[in-house]
C-alpha cells in the first residue's frame, strides 16, 4: 500500500466514526452567525519512510497572523474550481509547489475562523526534497517536520487564555523552537483524531 492509499483509507475510516472528540470546528470567539468566505489549506505530506509535513512561517509584514506558523493556503478565488483547486493554487503561489506534484488524498474537518473564513484542509502527498521556495511577500520561510511528531498527542499542549472576558482554550505544539498554535494546531488535532493517532479528549 502506498502512503497516499494508507492515508486515504485512514481518513475515510475516521470520517465514518462518530466517537471522535474533535476540538471546536469554529473559533470560540465567534458569537452567533457570521459571514464566512471559502478558504483552503494544503496539508502537504512528504512521501518518505518517515513522512514529513510541510508548514510555512508567515511574513512579519502581513496584516493578519504575521509571523505565525501556517499551512500553505488562503482564500478560494472565484476562478478556482473548488477548495482543492484553491489549496493547490495557494501552495504554488506561496512555496512554488507545482499542483502536478501533489497526489490529493482527501479533505479533513473544516474550521471557521474569527476573521471570517471557512477553511477546508486538503491532504496531499508530495515527493520528498522538492525545490520549494518561499514567496517573500507572504512567506518568510518553510520547513518540514516529522508527521508522526505533529500528530502525536504527547507533543500537544492544551492552553487557555482570556479574551473579551471569556476563557479560550487552544493547543500549541513546539518543534525546534517553532510554535505551532491556533488554527494550525486545531486542524492538526482534528486530523490526528481522524487518522486514529489520538486518544479521546478528557
Amino acid at each position: 500500500m502506498t502512503l497516499a492509499q494508507r492515508l486515504r483509507a485512514a481518513l475515510e475510516d475516521g470520517h465514518k466514526r462518530t466517537d471522535i472528540a474533535l476540538v471546536d470546528r469554529r473559533d470560540p470567539r465567534i458569537q452567533g452567525e457570521i459571514a464566512l468566505a471559502p478558504a483552503a489549506v494544503l496539508v502537504a505530506i512528504t512521501d518518505r519512510p518517515e513522512p514529513g509535513l510541510i508548514l510555512t512561517e508567515r511574513a512579519t509584514t502581513l496584516r493578519k497572523h504575521a509571523g505565525q506558523i501556517a499551512f500553505p493556503g488562503g482564500r478560494v478565488d472565484d476562478g478556482d474550481a473548488d477548495e482543492i483547486a484553491g489549496a493547490l493554487r495557494e501552495a504554488q503561489e506561496e512555496i512554488a509547489l507545482s499542483p502536478d506534484q501533489v497526489q490529493v488524498v482527501g479533505i479533513s474537518d473544516r474550521y471557521s475562523t474569527f476573521t471570517g473564513f471557512d477553511i477546508v484542509p486538503v491532504l496531499g502527498v508530495i515527493p520528498p526534497d522538492l525545490p520549494l521556495r518561499a514567496q517573500e511577500s507572504e512567506v518568510a520561510d518553510w520547513f518540514e517536520l516529522p508527521l508522526a511528531y505533529a500528530l502525536d498527542p504527547a507533543n500537544r499542549m492544551r492552553r487557555e487564555a482570556e479574551f473579551a472576558g471569556v476563557t479560550r482554550h487552544y493547543y500549541e505544539i513546539f518543534w525546534e523552537g517553532r510554535r505551532i498554535w491556533g488554527i494550525t494546531a486545531a486542524i492538526l488535532t482534528n486530523l490526528s483524531r481522524r487518522l486514529g493517532h489520538d486518544r479521546p479528549a478528557v
